[in-house]
């Protein structure tokens, strides 16, 4: 029987062992993710945003440039940067457990795909859309082009002759001051 209380001994001993070890490893993955931020850039540079292993927003910068744009537009920037960011958090975190706890354990792939249900991936980038009605662009022919045929129209019915004048006789001194308007 003593060897058997010995051998539980040691089997308890082992366990101890081993879940210390772990617990070590799983801190030492905690600290390393401590400090670790994503930064997301749009493409023309007026957005920035940085959020930390946790997911949470920790820095937003608009630039002056951004001015000339929409609210609407930058606010949905600002969204889908924050969200872009959120979505490298998994691969982070997986780089992370390699250099710590592994990536073979059970508890370190169920954590991983945790975090990639948290925080999926950016659904793809929208098409640009079209100009608001009040910026309508028009494509004129271009100058080198010989202007089109005017339509063919229809004859036109000859001009009324102008109204006919009545001379006056050269010998008529009436200059019109003081008569009577019908005569």
């Amino acid at each position: 029987m003593p060897d058997s209380v010995d051998a539980s001994d040691q089997l308890i001993d082992n366990w101890t062992q081993k879940l210390e070890e772990n617990a070590a490893r799983y801190q030492a993955l905690a600290e390393r993710m401590e400090g670790q931020t994503v930064t997301e850039r749009s493409r023309d540079g007026s957005v920035q945003v940085t959020v930390d292993s946790r997911g949470l927003l920790k820095n937003l910068a608009i630039a002056e440039t951004a001015g000339t744009k929409r609210m609407a537009e930058v606010s949905a920037e600002v969204m889908r940067l924050v969200q872009k960011a959120q979505a490298r958090i998994p691969e982070l975190l997986q780089q992370a457990m390699a250099e710590t706890t592994g990536t073979a354990d059970e508890a370190a792939s169920h954590i991983v795909e945790e975090a990639k249900s948290t925080f999926p991936a950016p659904p793809p980038e929208a098409e640009p859309e079209f100009p608001a009605p009040d910026r309508v662009r028009r494509f004129l022919p271009e100058d080198t082009e010989d202007p089109p045929p005017p339509p063919p129209s229809a004859p036109r019915p000859p001009a009324p002759p102008p109204p006919s004048r009545r001379r006056r006789p050269a010998d008529d001194e009436d200059d019109d001051f003081g008569g009577p308007i019908l005569s």
